[in-house]
């Protein structure tokens, strides 16, 4: 076979005495001895590798043909710890496994949002022992924000009756049946059911409709005394059945986290009035953090911004007998906006003074986005400094009188409270705009946020689900990613 080495595996070893017979050594023994050691050696290397050396001789491609070695694979790749004898009943091989399924369907594990109008949705496609599974995860049921998720399968894909892939849907009631996956493009599928008939229900749309509203609400239509929660729930339902588990979803990432950060960036569970409970994602920006809908409403749809916190502007709470006041809070928040008002007005006024007298220099961008970024460091440490050096470990919180919270088991106290802007608008997300509020950051898993304009409370519990494959493999393609989904909203 000549000299051939695998330099580009990072394996530097002439592999020429493994495959040839050596001077002195009995055969039989020495060839059992050599290719146990190859099928240990492959097992250890990438599955995606693997193909390339099938193709250099004879007895490469006879050797990995071993199920070993594929086991192996999908064991240390995808996490397969199954017993995979089961699979010699089917006739379908590890080797069939990892290519066939594991292999051919990597691109679609991980968190995805689907693109359902305004709704949205979180589901994360995930290796459950010999199928691949898509799970949408839905909040608990309102206003039980502690409680957690709840999750049921749309899709699987199996090699368990014929040697190559089955997709089938999940949806409804009457078990698997026929349907189809479409790799669009990078981060991104669709999902199709082909036999729809399978969604239907004996009762008709009224069956449907209530056997829904239990899934969703936990409750029934008559449960639901007010006109407009009523006509929300309707009008959801009928919007959401139309798609039939036909869907395009695109990827999500989980938020980067940082030591610097207040808390661990992550997905949340809220309350929003009517609308029930939606998944925001909280994520750190320099002296900022947003919340972004994973999950959104009529409102404001999935992809928005929701809320955004101002780190470098902390609140100091009046004492617990006026925080009651209303009025009281509203001043405090009020002062604060128009301060932040002035600095943001300040910082363009010497933000083109800068660029002014910039303008004769050789490379005019250079030194302002370095400024702005070390600024951005500087500003957001030192606001955390002065969190951690002003505020208590916690101090009393009560709600102000007239606030509507759709949880009263609500933590009272808290760490800190910054001030903040959350995002409203009319049915149809029309005229949209940010107001004022309050960050109220209760323990590492819970954060509320007060509404000035709505007189409303949100709660946030966090969502503590360890997800696979949902890495931003950089901040920069996290970015993207919170970009691209709040464009497909608007």
């Amino acid at each position: 076979m000549g000299m051939w080495r695998w330099s580009s595996l990072g394996i530097g070893m002439d592999l020429r005495w493994a495959v040839l017979p050596s001077a002195g050594l009995d055969w039989k023994g020495g060839q059992w001895a050599r290719r146990k050691l190859l099928v240990q050696i492959f097992g250890s290397l990438p599955g995606t590798d693997l193909p390339s050396l099938a193709r250099v001789c004879t007895t490469f491609r006879r050797i990995l043909r071993t199920d070993t070695i594929w086991r192996r694979r999908c064991r240390e790749e995808y996490g397969v710890c199954e017993n995979l004898r089961k699979l010699e009943i089917t006739g379908v091989s590890c080797r069939d496994v990892y290519a066939k399924l594991l292999h051919r369907y990597r691109h679609i594990l991980g968190l995805w949002q689907p693109d359902i109008g305004p709704y949205g949705g979180l589901l994360n496609v995930v290796v459950d022992g010999l199928f691949i599974i898509g799970w949408m995860y839905l909040p608990p049921h309102d206003p039980h924000v502690d409680d957690p998720m709840r999750f049921k399968p749309l899709f699987r894909i199996h090699l368990m009756e014929r040697k190559c892939a089955t997709v089938e849907c999940m949806y409804g009631h009457k078990g698997p049946h026929n349907g189809h996956i479409q790799i669009v493009k990078k981060d991104e599928f669709s999902t199709k059911c082909n036999q729809t008939d399978h969604h239907r229900m004996s009762g008709g749309r009224q069956e449907e409709f209530r056997t829904w509203l239990r899934e969703e609400w936990g409750r029934t239509l008559e449960d639901i005394f007010h006109e407009h929660m009523q006509e929300l729930i309707l009008m959801k339902f009928i919007y959401t059945s139309q798609y039939d588990n036909c869907l395009t979803y695109r990827r999500i990432y989980l938020p980067p986290s940082s030591p610097d950060d207040l808390i661990k960036p992550g997905l949340f569970k809220g309350t929003y009035g009517s609308h029930g409970l939606e998944i925001v994602m909280l994520s750190f920006h320099g002296k900022k953090a947003k919340g972004t809908k994973i999950t959104g409403d009529p409102n404001i749809p999935a992809g928005q911004q929701t809320v955004e916190i101002d780190l470098a502007h902390p609140l100091q709470l009046p004492d617990i007998e006026n925080l009651r006041d209303f009025s009281e809070l509203s001043r405090i928040v009020l002062e604060v906006q128009e301060q932040v008002r002035r600095e943001e007005q300040e910082e363009e006024q010497r933000q083109e003074e800068e660029d002014r007298s910039q303008q004769a220099a050789s490379q005019p961008a250079a030194k302002p986005l370095g400024g702005e970024g070390a600024e951005g460091e500087e500003t957001a440490a030192g606001a955390e400094g002065t969190t951690q050096n002003k505020a208590p470990a916690s101090q009393p919180f009560v709600l102000p009188m007239g606030v509507i919270s759709r949880n009263e088991d609500y933590p009272r106290t808290c760490r800190i409270c910054f001030y903040g802007t959350g995002l409203i608008a009319g049915h149809g997300f029309t005229s949209p705009e940010r107001t004022p509020g309050v960050f109220v950051l209760f323990d590492d898993d819970r954060f509320g946020f007060i509404w000035l304009e709505l007189k409303s409370f949100s709660l946030y519990s966090r969502i503590k689900v360890s997800f696979q494959n949902a890495e931003a493999p950089s901040r920069e393609a996290f970015d993207e990613m919170l970009k691209n989904i709040q464009s497909l909203a608007t």
